[in-house]
């Protein structure tokens, strides 16, 4: 099988959470799966996904991704899924219970960062993430605009 190049495995992107590294830093990355019916699978290949206010949260040893909104299939039935509705994420044991461990940690999150494709499968990459503060967010700013200038000076020489 032929490795795949960086541009292919852009077209299997859904969907992206851009303001999330805005307004977290993220410490780790997670690959979780996801349990999706039927209709949603069939939205979610559509693209119509938003991730802007989504996060995970535990329950019962669980991963559960919430507020994640997968627009109604637009051929469906009255079997369409409810776009808003809680969604289990699959993971192994021992990386929930890891998870679980960093979550206790106070002011520490687990926000979805991009929803894809990989083997037929939808896959949603999951950041531990800690909030940043106004000035953060300016010092980051300030650090890319940094590196744009010095980017430019150097091209002109």
């Amino acid at each position: 099988m032929a490795k795949k190049s960086h541009h292919e495995k852009d077209d299997n992107l859904i969907a992206q959470n851009k303001k999330a590294r805005h307004d977290y830093s993220v410490l780790e990355t997670y690959e979780a799966g996801i349990a999706l019916t039927g209709t949603e699978i069939k939205s979610v290949r559509a693209r119509r996904v938003n991730l802007k206010d989504g996060f995970a949260q535990l329950h019962n040893g669980e991963l559960w991704l919430m507020n994640v909104h997968i627009s109604q299939y637009d051929n469906g039935t009255f079997f369409n899924h409810d776009p808003l509705r809680n969604r289990k994420l699959l993971l192994h044991k021992k990386e929930i219970k890891k998870i679980a461990s960093e979550l206790s940690t106070k002011g520490i999150t687990l926000i979805p960062l991009k929803m894809y494709i990989k083997h037929g499968y939808a896959k949603v990459l999951l950041g531990l993430a800690k909030g940043k503060h106004e000035y953060d967010k300016r010092e980051s700013i300030k650090k890319r605009e940094q590196e744009r200038q010095i980017e430019r000076v150097l091209k002109h020489y």
